[in-house]
């Protein structure tokens, strides 16, 4: 099988909160990377697909949060993919930071970052 991503995965977990205009849900982040991020939530009904999120989670064992806005892209049942829309500096630094610790592979990290500088990921 060919794979298709360009940006790579990491398995990890932690609670979030994602918010739409006045709706507020809870939710578990399953993986992430730094284009995206797959969580899972009971209330997922209760989100717009149309519409961006707002997401937020604090890494373990840190007083670091990282914030973003994404947009669904897939919705079904209670896992909910989204891609990264708009990330603050600091959260994106502390997101290539917590990828770079899990990838393990230089080379991988890099063409990660020089796929989001052709995106303009960046904000």
């Amino acid at each position: 099988m060919i794979e298709r991503r360009r940006f790579s995965r990491i398995v990890y977990q932690t609670q979030a909160t994602l918010t739409q205009d006045t709706t507020s849900i809870v939710a578990l982040v399953s993986d992430l990377s730094l284009h995206g991020l797959l969580v899972s939530s009971e209330q997922s009904s209760l989100l717009d697909r149309d519409k961006p999120v707002n997401v937020e989670f604090s890494l373990a064992g840190s007083d670091v949060t990282i914030q973003l806005v994404g947009n669904i892209v897939g919705l079904n049942n209670n896992v909910i993919r989204l891609s990264i829309d708009h990330i603050d500096i600091e959260s994106i630094g502390h997101l290539k930071r917590l990828v770079e610790l899990n990838v393990g592979d230089d080379e991988l990290l890099h063409r990660d970052i020089e796929h989001l500088s052709d995106l303009g990921e960046y904000t």
